[in-house]
């Protein structure tokens, strides 16, 4: 998730995460809370475009691999190549795999493998810790 020495590229103080991002941005981001589902005006944003993370802008999701999961959250069945970086969630219901922004560390959501094909994976995101870039 982070580089070798413990420090994302994008790095910055708790006071400084709470200037830039919205309280709840923050608190998904930085505290890795989760929105409710069917919150999110990107549950059902279908245009073209590419999903950023709304702390760094770093560009994580294209809109070709968005799909309807029924799940009330985001959905995608691959990320853009080395967009995102995982690790292991213990903190409910078992164990579970993060996906974090590569730059930041922000947490986006979950990633289970019960998607569609190719991938076979749904990346079960908080639209909240994103945010869409038509084009």
């Amino acid at each position: 998730m982070a580089a070798g020495n413990g420090i994302f590229e994008v790095t910055k103080t708790e006071a400084e995460w709470r200037k830039l991002l919205t309280p709840a941005q923050f608190n998904v981001l930085r505290k890795h809370a989760t929105e409710r589902s069917h919150t999110s005006i990107l549950d059902k944003q279908y245009g073209k475009g590419i999903y950023a993370c709304a702390g760094c802008n770093l560009p994580v999701f294209a809109s070709q691999t968005k799909f309807d999961s029924g799940t009330g959250w985001p959905s995608f069945y691959d990320p853009i190549k080395g967009a995102i970086a995982t690790s292991i969630d213990n903190s409910l219901f078992g164990t579970r795999i993060e996906v974090h922004c590569r730059r930041c560390g922000g947490h986006l959501g979950h990633v289970f493998d019960d998607g569609p094909a190719p991938t076979g994976k749904r990346y079960c995101m908080n639209g909240v810790a994103m945010k869409f870039i038509a084009g």
